[in-house]
C-alpha cells in the first residue's frame, strides 16, 4: 500500500548521480517533483520505465517539475545505467532501503523497492500516486494526467 494522497511527503537524504547529497526539503524547496522508486538497475521493465520517463522528460522540465528515481542499487551501478540509456534526470541510491520503506516501496522480507511513482506538490504533500509492479508506462501515463 502506498502513501496516501494528501499526506506529507517524508524527507529523505540521499546520494545522487549528480555527486551531490539529494535532500528532497532543500534541493525541491518549493517546487513540485516526482519521485519514482523501481526494483533494479538493468532489469527489463525498470529500464523501460526509465526510458518512459526520458521520453517523456521535456513535458515535466517546461513545468519545472523535477523528476529523480530512487533504488537500492550503489551510485556507480546508477551511473552505468544512467550513462547506458542517456537518462536526463538523477537517480538517488538507498543502499540500505531506508527511504523506500519510509515510502511504502519497499517488499518485505526480499527488501526490494516496489514500482511506486509520486508526485509531490509545492508543499511535498502527495498530490498523486501510482503502484503498479509489473507495467511500466502507466507510470509516466499516470504522472503526465496529473500535471496537465
Amino acid at each position: 500500500m502506498a502513501l496516501k494522497k494528501g499526506s506529507k511527503a517524508p524527507d529523505f537524504t540521499l546520494p545522487s548521480t549528480n555527486g551531490e547529497k539529494f535532500t528532497l526539503s532543500q534541493d525541491c524547496k518549493g517546487k513540485a517533483c516526482i519521485i519514482y522508486f523501481y526494483p533494479k538497475d538493468f532489469t527489463r521493465v525498470c529500464s523501460k520505465e526509465a526510458c518512459d520517463f526520458r521520453d517523456q522528460f521535456s513535458a515535466f522540465r517546461e513545468l519545472d517539475i523535477p523528476v529523480f528515481g530512487i533504488s537500492r542499487d550503489d551510485i556507480k551501478t546508477h551511473l552505468s545505467f544512467k550513462a547506458e540509456y542517456d537518462l536526463p534526470f538523477d537517480l538517488l541510491s538507498d543502499l540500505d532501503g531506508r527511504v523506500c520503506k519510509a515510502y511504502d516501496a519497499l517488499i518485505p522480507i526480499v527488501r526490494m523497492p516496489k514500482r511506486i511513482t509520486y508526485f509531490l506538490d509545492k508543499e511535498h504533500r502527495i498530490a498523486a500516486v501510482h503502484s503498479d509492479m509489473f507495467e511500466s508506462k502507466s507510470h509516466v501515463e499516470s504522472m503526465m494526467k496529473q500535471i496537465q
